[in-house]
């Protein structure tokens, strides 16, 4: 059957999406057990690093670049740790956009570069999970060309808010010019501030407008989710055998996130 494709995104930058990329794939496979995939398509390369400082890898040798030259995206994957393996990106994938344009001539062709990549390895996973820059571009094409759902991030702020419509909108454009098969999964909420009034205030708003899309988790402000970011993910546990309650915590929502994903997955194929 083949692993469940996610792309995570938005037009609007710093909104979390590499958080939640990174965060759901760790628990998906290291709480969950399930066979999982980063695929990083920004030249960026920050969900790279972070699963870098993860599992302590220094250097990473072939990247989405080189799959993309050799046609062999199996080659390029980097394993991370159990159940998690990573194909990572760096600067020289800004490169992809000439890349395209110069070797496919039909629109089709050219944004369903990565989706033929993605093929022949589906099989071996259970989910695969796309970041890719908050920019239309043939990234975003390619991503949403190769993925059956997005996962929407956004933060409380009009802007972000804002880009959660521009992404709505630029993703139907693609499903009714490609009839390509894809679904907005979730919209969810990051690095929101509980007690803040304006948060609230904005959230309240994304559930007016988008209804049962918008996640009841959200993802709150937390330390040691920043931590993560310049340390690499852990969830250590204490001598008693229990998780360390702020390794926990900043990992719950995450775990409650990916079952509101599958019961949502369920409903979506059941009535299809």
């Amino acid at each position: 059957m083949g692993a469940k494709v996610f792309t995570v995104g938005n037009f609007k930058g710093g909104v979390g999406k590499t958080k939640i990329v990174t965060m759901l794939a760790y628990d998906n496979a290291a709480i969950r057990n399930k066979k999982t995939l980063v695929l990083d398509l920004d030249p960026q390369g920050n969900a790279s690093q972070v699963l870098a400082k993860t599992s302590n890898i220094e250097r990473i040798d072939r990247t989405i670049t080189d799959a993309i030259s050799s046609g062999d995206l199996k080659s390029c994957i980097t394993p991370v740790m159990t159940n998690l393996d990573l194909v990572a990106c760096n600067t020289s994938f800004r490169s992809f956009s000439r890349f395209v344009l110069t070797n496919f001539k039909s629109e089709l062709d050219q944004i369903s570069v990565i989706s033929k990549l993605l093929e022949p390895i589906k099989a071996e996973y259970d989910a695969i999970f796309i970041d890719v820059p908050p920019t239309i571009s043939e990234f975003s094409d390619n991503a949403m060309a190769a993925s059956d759902y997005s996962i929407i991030a956004f933060q409380t702020q009009e802007e972000s808010l804002d880009g959660v419509s521009k992404y709505v909108g630029y993703q139907n454009f693609m499903v009714d010019r490609y009839n390509i098969s894809l679904q907005v999964i979730a919209i969810v909420a990051c690095m929101i501030e509980p007690d803040d009034n304006l948060d609230q205030t904005i959230l309240s708003e994304a559930r007016e407008i988008y209804g049962d899309a918008v996640l009841d988790t959200v993802i709150t402000y937390q330390k040691r989710l920043k931590r993560y970011s310049r340390e690499g993910i852990y969830l250590q546990k204490n001598k008693n055998g229990k998780f360390d309650q702020w390794d926990y915590r900043a990992h719950d929502n995450f775990i409650k996130i990916l079952s509101e994903l599958d019961a949502r997955d369920s409903f979506l194929t059941s009535d299809s």
